[in-house]
């Protein structure tokens, strides 16, 4: 009984996969997400990432739908500097945010 692990319903399980996916790309840059590094922080299997979200573009996608959904600044300026589609359609003054946020924010001097 000290297997970690438990069993979880698959939204739940998604949801974890998805939370440590944006806690790498907060941390460490939206290109350091990797299965295996999602894996590791969600505490899952790598197989698991890879049963939730079949393909690195769909993890991807749903981190910067998150990231859109959540107002996650850092994440989306990195996916707008990327050219992400998702990130491009964010509303336009959270675009600016977050731009504004990579650019070094406002230094009028």
């Amino acid at each position: 009984m000290s297997d970690q692990r438990t069993r979880m319903k698959p939204e739940a399980r998604r949801d974890q996969i998805l939370a440590a996916a944006l806690q790498i790309a907060n941390t460490d840059g939206y290109n350091a997400l990797t299965r295996d590094g999602v894996a590791q922080v969600a505490g899952v299997a790598t197989g698991q990432v890879n049963h939730i979200f079949n393909t690195m573009t769909q993890l991807r996608r749903a981190v910067m739908r998150a990231a859109v959904h959540r107002e996650l600044r850092p994440i989306i300026a990195q996916g707008l500097a990327q050219g992400d589609k998702d990130a491009h359609a964010a509303p336009e003054w959270l675009k600016r945010e977050s731009l504004e946020l990579l650019m070094g924010g406002n230094d009028d001097e």
